[in-house]
């Protein structure tokens, strides 16, 4: 199959079913793995070139409704005829099954179901370590300005829970919650965790956290505990979530959960 992905998570998703071959061309914030960098580029996720897709004549296009904007690459696909899927993984459990749907069309089954055992034997194991553990509060900026941060049917909620802390904003209904300096300084948590989205790591500037009213007093700042993330590791809906939560477990608890090595636990 010629496959075309219009989202990094996307491109991730084939790259565990051993299908990155099958790729003829990706957006251009596809990163991982490293072969898909020499791929055509099709644009940034909200501003795909579909006449650059359309030429490449896919078989199937992996579509996304991750990021709002993108429905608009829906309409276009469906407007030309081209056949696609679309994905909108919120939860853990949605990225597994988006997975194992993506195994089914492209008759990596077995693959599939592989990647989705050691993710939930992971998941399993993270648990129990958690409960091992007096849990850490947590307060993940996704933006600075305006402030974004993940809610409680996120992913990262989740993730927060199996290293052994919680997402401040886990009670929220929402996946993305838009809040205010003010607000995260009454919550005081414990750990500051920055995954600024679509922003390197080294160019992730945490001085800013001081000149915020109030911020100098939180606990995380005096006890420098202020966490440069690595953006593709905990804000694309991918099965790589695992290696972030492996890093981030290990950062909070490293008495309790193993050691990180940077490999990724499901290849």
């Amino acid at each position: 199959m010629r496959l075309i992905s219009l989202c990094p998570s996307n491109t991730e998703l084939i790259a565990y079913l051993n299908l990155t071959n099958s790729l003829v061309a990706v957006d251009d914030f596809s990163d991982w793995p490293e072969e898909v960098n020499e791929l055509p580029r099709l644009g940034p996720d909200l501003s795909i070139d579909m006449d650059k897709v359309e030429a490449f004549q896919p078989d199937l296009v992996l579509a996304s409704l991750s990021v709002p904007g993108m429905e608009k690459n829906i309409e276009e696909l469906e407007r030309r005829g081209l056949s696609f899927i679309t994905f909108n993984p919120q939860s853990l459990e949605d990225i597994q099954e988006n997975l194992k749907k993506l195994g089914s069309i492209t008759n990596r089954e077995d693959r599939a179901n592989e990647v989705v055992h050691s993710f939930q034997t992971m998941v399993t194991a993270y648990e129990k370590l958690a409960q091992r553990v007096e849990p850490v509060s947590l307060y993940w900026e996704w933006w600075p300005k305006p402030v974004f941060t993940p809610g409680g049917p996120n992913w990262l909620t989740k993730i927060s829970q199996l290293a052994g802390g919680y997402n401040i904003f886990q009670h929220e209904q929402k996946a993305s919650i838009k809040t205010d300096w003010d607000t995260i300084r009454d919550k005081n948590p414990d750990h500051v965790c920055l995954a600024w989205v679509g922003v390197r790591t080294e160019q992730v500037k945490p001085k800013v956290l001081y000149k915020r009213p109030g911020w100098s007093e939180l606990e995380a700042l005096n006890k420098n505990l202020v966490h440069i993330l690595e953006e593709p590791l905990y804000c694309r809906p991918s099965p790589r979530l695992m290696l972030g939560l492996k890093k981030l477990a290990y950062l909070l608890h490293p008495t309790i959960y193993p050691k990180n090595d940077d490999t990724d636990p499901l290849l």
